[in-house]
């Protein structure tokens, strides 16, 4: 079962677009939480089409991400990535995603096959 998760917090950096070989992109950003007395620097990624939603933001930005976990395993190491499919202004009712696409990626998206459980509730 996967899971969905949000997370609001301040556009603190956004890297450039990696092209690999394969024709796989990413872009990476980070987003600080205040939510703590001692804010998080959260790194997150956008595959595929999904790097183009950071080009209407910009850093001080207030953001809602959502996003999945993925996780993999590479010679005998362990990756956890923060794999965000939505990004919304805080504030304002439009979210930066590919207009075909409101929600996680699909298993074409990804080499991982997760789709969020719409009745997950968790409030953060």
């Amino acid at each position: 079962m996967s899971q969905s998760f949000e997370l609001e917090g301040t556009l603190k950096l956004i890297y450039d677009t990696q092209t690999f070989a394969s024709g796989f992109a990413k872009r990476e950003f980070v987003v600080e939480t205040k939510d703590d007395r001692y804010p998080q620097s959260i790194k997150f990624e956008c595959v595929k089409e999904k790097t183009a939603m950071l080009d209407t933001f910009e850093l001080g930005d207030t953001l809602l991400v959502s996003f999945d976990i993925r996780g993999n395993e590479f010679k005998d190491k362990y990756y956890v990535n923060l794999n965000a499919w939505k990004i919304a202004k805080v504030g304002e009712g439009s979210a930066a995603a590919p207009p075909a696409s409101d929600g996680p990626p699909s298993s074409d998206d990804s080499k991982f096959d997760n789709e969020p459980d719409p009745t997950d509730d968790i409030p953060f």
